[in-house]
């Protein structure tokens, strides 16, 4: 009897099954487990019952949501409590013996940037953080997801993890994307698709030409933001793209065992025929630029659009939602968007802030000023240096942005970068919720390149307009 087709999910899935309970949980290996600053608390309830770390070979770590992008070292964060967090990472290490990327260390950076571009994330892994966007990570192929505190300590202590098996959701976009478009408007214009619950229970594979025409950094943009959707993970299949930007990375594989994983890979991608239990198609070709006006990713609307009416909502609580959604946001129905000035702009977070996201964005602002508050924060020293080494900065710096150092920054207001209330945000990265880069702070959720539009027009901009001027 010839064998079922799987998808992705299930082969990798079933690769890492130690046992299948009765009541419907799984015992899962985990391949790479990552930490940031905020694991602290996971290591103490782990030297509080007396655990060891069971395996610091595959245990990675570095700061990033506590650091402070407006200087360098502990000596830049200002809140004490802060500075003991991530100071606590280099204790940690010393007991342990996990692998630091430290504060000093050039390949410090934001956990969801330093994973891939230093190897550690591979195709047909399990990988698992303590951060919601950890979904990043399937843009290689590996079956990544977030996880709790409490589960953090579960693999601290035995490399596994219980779960429940999600379901399989396929989203293809077909087609050629259009000029000035990118995976970021790519992700809000599914999201504006199939809803914030939309890939609800699923673990989601991305699929259709548009999406293999993606370089590794759209592709991680695209994974990033499936959490958005609702997805438990989101993957893209390994092929070629993958394996090129993998081959020399200093945890990849080398040599002879770098043969045998390529053979390995090539198998996880899902056979042909396999099914899925839930299936989208967007035409790439339809996508246009996106901007996000609610408080959720799914209030997204092409660059080109008006802000919405809620009488068009189709029903009551939907209307209700849109309401409260334009008042927090001070918008009125019915505006068009590209009306709608801004006061700050922020390019960064582990959605935007690789090398092609500061290039895409530059390459905006090369000749022009910013006529707002603007910052341009690199992902990780890595990425920093090679943007320095480009001569990036110096166009940021130039056309009057702040040039920072790498972390979480603005993303998350828990470092001291935040906006003031009141205050309307273009930013790259992925969370547009009530307060999320600081009380009372309006924020919309662009691509790296209509963020640097924003920034020297003071207002949201069609970006195919300054790139063809």
């Amino acid at each position: 009897m010839a064998q079922a087709s799987l998808t992705m999910f299930e082969k990798i899935w079933r690769r890492h099954v130690v046992v299948d309970r009765p009541d419907g949980y799984t015992l899962l290996y985990i391949d790479r487990h990552l930490m940031h600053d905020g694991s602290a608390g996971s290591f103490a309830r782990l030297r509080a019952r007396g655990l060891s770390l069971r395996r610091p070979d595959r245990s990675f770590a570095t700061p990033d949501h506590y650091v402070a992008t407006g200087g360098r070292g502990l000596g830049a964060i200002e809140d004490s409590h802060h500075r003991g967090i991530v100071a606590a990472m280099a204790v940690n290490h010393a007991r342990y013996g996990f692998t630091v990327f430290d504060i000093g260390d050039e390949r410090q950076g934001i956990a969801h940037v330093v994973g891939p571009e230093q190897g550690i994330t591979q195709p047909g892994l399990t990988l698992v953080c303590g951060d919601s966007h950890t979904s990043t990570h399937g843009a290689l192929g590996a079956l990544a997801f977030g996880i709790g505190s409490s589960e953090v300590v579960h693999v601290m202590a035995t490399q596994s993890l219980w779960q429940r098996k999600p379901k399989a959701m396929r989203i293809a976009v077909e087609g050629n994307l259009g000029f000035g478009i990118t995976a970021k408007d790519v992700i809000l214009a599914i999201i504006a698709r199939i809803g914030a619950g939309g890939a609800i229970g699923h673990v989601v594979e991305y699929a259709g030409s548009a999406i293999r025409s993606l370089s590794v950094e759209g592709r991680l943009t695209l994974c990033n933001m499936s959490i958005e959707a609702g997805g438990r993970a989101g993957m893209v299949a390994p092929d070629d793209t993958t394996f090129a930007y993998l081959h020399g990375r200093a945890f990849a594989p080398k040599d002879a065992a770098w043969d045998k994983a390529l053979a390995y890979w090539r198998d996880v991608p899902s056979d042909e025929g396999a099914v899925f239990d839930k299936e989208v198609t967007l035409d790439g070709a339809t996508i246009a630029p996106m901007v996000t006006w609610g408080t959720s990713p799914e209030d997204a609307v092409p660059i080109t659009a008006r802000i919405p009416d809620p009488s068009s909502a189709p029903d009551a609580a939907k209307r209700e939602g849109m309401e409260r959604a334009l008042a927090y946001m001070g918008l009125q129905p019915g505006t068009p968007v590209e009306d709608v000035a801004v006061d700050r702009v922020f390019i960064g977070s582990c959605t935007n802030s690789r090398i092609e996201d500061l290039r895409s964005a530059a390459a905006v602002v090369r000749g022009r000023k910013a006529v707002v508050p603007s910052w341009a924060v690199a992902g990780s020293g890595v990425v920093k240096r090679q943007a320095e080494a480009e001569g990036l900065d110096r166009i940021f710096r130039e056309a009057g942005f702040e040039w920072r150092e790498p972390g979480c920054s603005m993303c998350v207001g828990m470092n001291g970068d935040t906006g003031k209330p009141g205050q309307r945000i273009a930013s790259t990265s992925n969370r547009n919720f009530v307060g999320r880069q600081g009380q009372g702070v309006r924020t919309h959720l662009v691509s790296p390149a209509m963020a640097a539009a924003a920034a020297v027009n003071g207002r949201f901009t069609d970006v195919r307009k300054l790139a063809q001027a």
